[in-house]
């Protein structure tokens, strides 16, 4: 039998941490594989909900006396400072652990490299950098909280097949298929919040919940742009934000509604305005990853589509596109984005794509 190498178990690490993905907020979703010396995985772990568990400690429990001497593959360094956990470098210490593989460095200042050299002093073997494109892709968004104070953000586009996004009338209807919608809602599961501008909100009357059979619970913040609190206290984003964490971004006034919605538990968040009178969100992101967020979905209609791509804080770009035309006098995905010159336009390359049903997908990347 062939021997499995160092990047197979990783893989299977990896496949565990991205099961925590939207869940595991402000922490990363680490996964770990321990395999024993006969090459048997005994213990498999990933990243809790709200950052607890660690991935580590999971695949420790699981795997008992079995993981002394053994060999833990983790997708991010194991953490060496004191949080909701103990440090997961002690951890795979105390359990005799004889060999470690981290797929990358962790960029949290606190454990950066020290969790390694923990380990390290101790006469563990580590390895680093099995996997690490693929491991820092998984955690893009922490990465990205960390390093820049901002959160990744993914637009997700439902269009026909020339970019309109409904009738000219606004008439209500699905433009893209059944299987469209369910990976929608799939992205929508692994975010930890999904954005939408109010005027989504008073013309859809929106849930902006996931949906899907057995991820139900996987329902990520609601995060609403309204500068001049126009959202309704009886809308259903309003009504369940004592079940789905609902957070409005708001400006200055309004205080009497912003009371009535408070006691609705929603969450009111004030920022500063552009000079159009809109949420600067060159200042909102930086307040949102400070409260923990990592991964932001984008639903938003034309214009906070457009917003985003202006003010270059799109991450990833998913288009879904149906194969009926509109025509001209449809509404168009974006709004303008003040382009005057081609050589500035911005550009996204193509990384994926796909079917659904009878749609096309496609991922972009900055």
């Amino acid at each position: 039998m062939k021997q499995k190498t160092d990047s197979h178990y990783m893989e299977m690490a990896l496949g565990l941490a991205r099961r925590g993905l939207g869940s595991t907020w402000p922490n990363p979703s680490v996964g770990c594989i321990i395999v024993d010396q006969k090459g048997h995985v005994v213990g498999r772990g990933y990243t809790g909900q709200g950052g607890k568990p660690h991935g580590e400690i999971t695949a420790l429990k699981q795997a008992g006396r079995a993981a002394k001497g053994s060999t833990a593959y983790v997708t991010l360094e194991p953490c060496a400072h004191y949080g909701k956990t103990p440090p997961c470098a002690e951890a795979l210490l105390k359990a005799q652990i004889s060999r470690v593989v981290v797929a990358t460095i962790d960029p949290d200042e606190r454990t950066s490299g020290k969790g390694m050299e923990i380990l390290k002093k101790a006469a563990v073997q580590v390895d680093l950098g099995v996997c690490q494109t693929e491991a820092k892709a998984i955690n893009q968004g922490f990465f990205k909280r960390i390093t820049a104070s901002k959160p990744f953000v993914t637009l997700k586009v439902a269009t026909s097949l020339d970019g309109m996004i409904a009738a000219s009338s606004g008439q209500d209807g699905w433009i893209t298929g059944p299987e469209s919608r369910r990976r929608g809602h799939l992205l929508r599961a692994n975010h930890d919040a999904i954005l939408v501008g109010v005027g989504t909100v008073l013309a859809d009357n929106p849930s902006l919940d996931c949906r899907l059979p057995g991820l139900e619970n996987r329902s990520p913040v609601r995060i609403i742009l309204d500068s001049s609190l126009r959202t309704p206290d009886d809308c259903t984003v309003v009504n369940t934000a004592n079940s789905i964490p609902t957070w409005i971004i708001t400006g200055q006034g309004n205080d009497q509604k912003k009371a009535l919605l408070e006691k609705k538990s929603v969450q009111i968040i004030c920022c500063d305005l552009n000079q159009k009178g809109q949420i600067d969100l060159e200042k909102m992101m930086p307040m949102l990853a400070a409260k923990g967020l990592t991964r932001i979905l984008s639903e938003g209609g034309a214009q906070v589509n457009a917003s985003l791509i202006k003010a270059s804080l799109v991450d990833r770009l998913y288009w879904f596109r149906s194969t009926d035309i509109i025509g001209g006098d449809g509404l168009p995905a974006l709004s303008s984005i003040g382009l005057t010159e081609l050589l500035k336009m911005p550009q996204f390359s193509l990384i994926r794509t796909g079917r659904t049903g009878k749609d096309i997908w496609q991922e972009y990347r900055i």
